[in-house]
Order: C-alpha cells, then structure tokens, then sequence
C-alpha cells in the first residue's frame, strides 16, 4: 500500500491507515533516512492505539514502554547498537515474541534477529513537509 502525506496534518489518517493494513500483526519495521520522520509517525501510531503519555524518542533508552487503550506498545530505536549482540543482551525475543505492538526504527541493525512475519514501512522524503509512506507485509 503507498500513501502519500502532503503535511503533518496527515500523520493520523496514516497512522489508522497503517494500523488497519496490519490487521492483527503487532511488528512494525520503520525504514528511513535520518529525519525521515519515522519517530514522529510512530508518535501518530500510539495517539491512535491510545496512549495517554506523549510518545518520545527511545534514542538513548533503546526501548519506551507505554500503555495503550487495549495493549502495551514497545517503540524501539536500534540506531545507536554496535551490534545484535547489545539487542540480543537486552532480551529483544521478550518484546518482539509478547503479543504486544512493537515499533521498531533501524531494524537494518539487527537484520539477523528479525522475526519472520512483519509489517514494513518505508518512508520517502519527498519535499520538507511531504513523505511517500509503503506499507508491506512481510
């Protein structure tokens, strides 16, 4: 599925779009060039699936836990890893094999670790305010 967003003010239709094309798949891969704006859209993600806390950059934690309306959400930021073994070492098969959503920016750092069935979502620069969104299910 592609979807273009022209502004910010898009970021919620996508994120229902993209929850929706999941269907009852829970792992989302978020490709993208730094600033792309994958953290901002994943922030849109858990608006939609009813967080109460403000989503924010899991940078230097690795991992944020937050409560949605129905399930836990995990959003993960690997760009920061060395290697798989730091991912491997936190118990990344605990978050990813629990059922619950988790949102995973750099998943090309732990390419080897990745579970078989995902959904990816591609996100294209295309000017300062508009990306081109590719959602894919693996």
């Amino acid at each position: 599925m592609n979807l273009p967003v022209k502004n910010i003010d898009d970021l919620n239709n996508a994120a229902q779009k993209l929850i929706d094309f999941g269907g009852g798949d829970k792992i989302f891969l978020f490709y993208g060039e730094m600033g792309a704006g994958k953290t901002t859209f994943i922030k849109y993600l858990c608006e939609c699936l009813g967080t109460s806390e403000p989503a924010t950059s899991p940078t230097f934690s690795i991992v944020n836990e937050y409560e949605g309306r129905e399930d836990k959400i995990y959003h993960f930021d690997f760009y920061r890893l060395k290697n798989e073994n730091e991912a491997f070492d936190m118990g990344y098969e605990e978050y990813f094999y629990s059922g619950h959503y988790c949102f995973i920016e750099w998943p090309e750092k732990i390419g080897g670790l990745l579970p078989p069935h995902y959904i990816r979502i591609e996100i294209q620069v295309l000017t300062n305010n508009e990306r081109w969104l590719t959602f894919k299910k693996i």
